[in-house]
């Protein structure tokens, strides 16, 4: 049987994972299937299940190599933690727990690698550079792409709106298509805007550990208005859709979440050295981009 402390030890691993981050992966593929069902593809459920499963195992690998890293560099025991920001504080408090969050890593790997090489058998080799190119994030981004400021801000977004939408679509019908490319751009924004933002509590504890991305090399006015050109832009694809009749009329429903967006770039602008006072605005775009491409996928259901 396994004793209270055991479960309670297994518990603390699993909190690597953070798990309320996990919404992203079906807040982006839901536009993946419902994409696939709106340009007239039948989806078999055992594909949707696959890719849920390997999606978020890609992003719960992620995670926990963040937290394996920034708890070997020595960053977590320098971060002001937040809701949003700051790791889950697991490894800095159970340092013990370290062989088991990297035992916990290798199966997420293992079980990417499953979907992965399901999905190559099921569709062909033309998904295998999208796997490639996520599987380096998924590696690479802690250690090496947090030191390039464009590569930091950018990858997040490209894993989630280029890499996941575009892949999932591929894995459920086995073709790209040009709308799905188009629509993908509104989460690579969200997405790189959201770790973006995140980063402005752990600016000066990032740059102590060599971080090198957009708020330490430029500073938080710059970070700012990159926040809100980035939060512009998340909008574009859904208002030339809809003015060119390239998405239906329903999918303005996402354009509801467009407040909380606006509210939050005010507040990046207003508190971009008071990373205090941008918690709530941290929290509006996390509903943003939570809330955005559900209700898109939903639009294009109706």
């Amino acid at each position: 049987m396994v004793s209270r402390a055991q479960a309670a030890a297994g518990w603390r691993v699993l909190q690597t994972l953070r798990p309320p981050f996990l919404l992203l992966v079906p807040a982006c593929l839901s536009l993946s299937g419902s994409l696939a069902v709106f340009l007239g593809h039948r989806v078999a459920a055992v594909d949707l299940w696959l890719l849920l499963v390997g999606a978020l195992a890609a992003h719960a690998a992620v995670n926990v190599l963040n937290e394996l890293q920034d708890f070997a560099s020595g960053l977590d025991y320098q971060t002001r933690r937040t809701p949003f920001s700051g790791g889950s504080g697991t490894l800095p408090a159970h340092p013990e727990l370290a062989a088991s969050a990297r035992g916990l890593l290798a199966i997420c790997l293992l079980f990417v690698v499953l979907t992965g090489a399901w999905f190559l058998w099921r569709r062909g080799p033309a998904l295998l550079p999208l796997g490639l190119a996520g599987l380096g994030i998924i590696l690479l981004y802690t250690r090496y792409l947090t030191r390039q400021p464009l590569l930091c801000l950018l990858a997040p977004g490209a894993g989630f709106g280029l890499l996941m939408v575009n892949g999932g679509f591929f894995a459920l019908t086995g073709e790209f298509h040009w709308l799905v490319a188009w629509v993908s751009l509104m989460p690579l924004c969200l997405v790189s805007n959201l770790l973006l933002i995140n980063q402005f509590p752990d600016r000066e504890a990032d740059a102590a550990v060599g971080r090198r991305h957009i708020l330490v090399a430029c500073g938080p006015r710059i970070g700012a208005a990159v926040f809100v050109g980035l939060q512009v832009l998340a909008w574009v694809p859904l208002l030339l859709g809809l003015l060119l009749g390239c998405l239906p009329v329903w999918t303005g429903l996402a354009l509801a979440v467009l407040p909380l967006a606006l509210c939050a770039a005010r507040g990046a602008l207003q508190h971009d050295r008071e990373p205090a006072q941008l918690l709530p605005y941290m929290g509006l775009h996390v509903a943003a981009t939570l809330l955005a491409p559900l209700l898109l996928s939903a639009g294009l259901l109706i």
